[in-house]
């Protein structure tokens, strides 16, 4: 519902772009054959129609990059594989410590700590 109501909502900004573009140019051609108009006016002229252009082109664009990135996104409606234990993998991880037991450092046993105590976590909402 929302991304029709934004389409319709840059198609309505878009056509009155294009329009307000396409009047100004008209109205700079118009005071470029009046008796005071000039060179620059002839120029505004030819700029604004490309302003209209570069809108509809940007617009363009954006209807492209949505359709693309609505083409990579995942079907969220679909079914996610169920994790069985048996796809679990069932070795723990190993730890880097020193021979005799101990952690190398304070950082990477805290680490080590929270990872267990995520692992312990995981296996407790499993039972229940």
């Amino acid at each position: 519902m929302r991304r029709a109501l934004r389409q319709v909502l840059i198609a309505v900004a878009l056509a009155a772009v294009v329009v307000a573009c396409l009047r100004l140019g008209w109205w700079q051609l118009q005071r470029y054959n009046s008796s005071g108009g000039s060179l620059q006016n002839l120029g505004y002229m030819l700029q604004w129609p490309t302003f209209a252009i570069f809108a509809v082109v940007m617009w363009w664009r954006l209807r492209g990059l949505e359709r693309r990135r609505a083409a990579e996104q995942p079907d969220v409606t679909a079914e996610q594989p169920e994790v069985t234990p048996e796809s679990e993998p069932t070795e723990t991880p190993r730890t880097t410590t020193r021979p005799d037991g101990t952690e190398p450092d304070d950082e990477l046993a805290a680490y080590n700590r929270y990872l267990a105590e995520l692992n312990a976590s995981a296996v407790r909402r499993k039972q229940h």
